[in-house]
């Protein structure tokens, strides 16, 4: 049975205080009598004062979070879904995914073994968080100075609902004096990371703290371990749009039926679907990508040449990595003093199915798996 509240009655013995006080203790009482027969029949549910009481008194008792220190030193965040066959890490370095394992203990990110877990450099691998700005978009640093900053726990994420802290971290990023000496605009970026089985959910909030508005771009980048970038195959991203950054952002359109992989490549898809899928054939496993609230999607390897030239990156890392990032990117996000920007992404490992020998993405891409 659900906890009731327990209030104080109305025959209360009150002749030992002051007249007051007296005046007061009724007062209250009678508002307690109101509270009290507005619950037991089911009412009240438009009196914020009962609906506080019943979402403190109804809300899951929440566990703590499990907090360590990670072998490098870091402060990190491990988040279990309920069943316990999938992990995450996250790190406040970054406000950042660094580990997602499933449950076979596979590691489903790469992490460069070069990363640096401390500034001032961002982290190399997991899922950094892009913001204000994306690659060099813009005058800032390469994208942006969220994932090199230490975030918070977030004791106030609503509207969000509350939810279970063995699954679920919330943190945010608030505007400092030096953030806005190089970007001059207030800001609270909040995101919540949570787990469960075979899926990886990031829902990102940006609210505008400012007396002006302002713009900015946002993309999750994703890190994926693949078996061999040779086998890699993305799908959902045919006949669109593109920006390739290896040509000065000149405007293509993608003619493959699949974004396969034997070179370096980077680029900028526009207006892209919600579900993009990539198939690993080796491992005959389906990472699946759904996002809201942000169009563009980038896809990245560096190859064997650039690789090479990136320090905190292994010279034959790009063979078991590929980066495909939801963004607003093209288009940066408006936001008016007060609003506040939502986006979401999901990612799902799903079993790929054979047809004609061959992985069938179309089951992810159109929903029938």
């Amino acid at each position: 049975m659900r906890n009731r509240p327990s209030f104080p009655s109305s025959s209360s013995s009150s002749s030992s205080l002051p007249p007051l006080k007296q005046n007061f203790l009724r007062i209250n009482t009678a508002i307690f009598e109101q509270i009290k027969l507005e619950w037991r029949k089911g009412k009240g549910k438009g009196n914020p004062l009962v609906r506080g009481i019943r979402s403190k008194l109804l809300r899951p008792k929440s566990m703590p979070l499990n907090v360590f220190n990670a072998r490098d030193g870091s402060s990190r965040i491990l988040l279990t879904e309920p069943g316990g066959s999938s992990a995450a890490e996250v790190s406040l370095y970054g406000g950042q995914v660094v580990s997602w394992k499933n449950e076979r203990r596979e590691q489903l990110l790469y992490m460069s073994s070069k990363a640096q877990m401390k500034p001032p450099k961002a982290i190399r691998g997991g899922l950094p968080i892009c913001f204000p700005q994306f690659g060099n978009f813009g005058a800032l640093e390469r994208h942006g100075f969220a994932r090199n900053r230490f975030w918070s726990f977030d004791n106030d994420p609503s509207p969000l609902p509350p939810a279970n802290q063995q699954a679920t971290v919330d943190l945010v990023l608030k505007s400092t004096e030096d953030d806005l000496k190089i970007w001059p605009h207030s800001f609270e970026l909040r995101v919540r990371i949570t787990i469960s089985p075979g899926k990886l959910t990031i829902i990102p909030r940006v609210r505008n703290t400012d007396p002006k508005a302002f713009s900015f771009m946002f993309a999750l980048r994703n890190y994926l371990y693949v078996s061999d970038i040779s086998e890699v195959r993305v799908e959902g991203l045919e006949t669109l749009d593109y920006l390739d950054n290896l040509t000065r952002r000149e405007r293509f359109t993608e003619q493959a039926d699949a974004i396969t992989f034997d070179g370096e490549i980077d680029r900028v898809y526009l207006n892209t679907p919600t579900k993009i899928a990539i198939i690993d054939h080796e491992r005959k496993r389906t990472i699946e990508l759904r996002k809201e609230g942000m169009p563009n999607a980038v896809v990245w390897n560096p190859w064997d040449k650039k690789a090479k030239s990136i320090a905190d990156m292994g010279d034959e890392d790009y063979t078991t990595m590929l980066c495909v990032d939801s963004g607003a990117i093209e288009t940066p996000i408006l936001l008016k003093p007060g609003e506040e920007w939502k986006g979401r992404q999901e990612l799902s490992i799903v079993s790929s199915s054979y047809c004609s020998g061959q992985l069938d993405p179309r089951k992810v891409l159109y929903g029938d798996h």
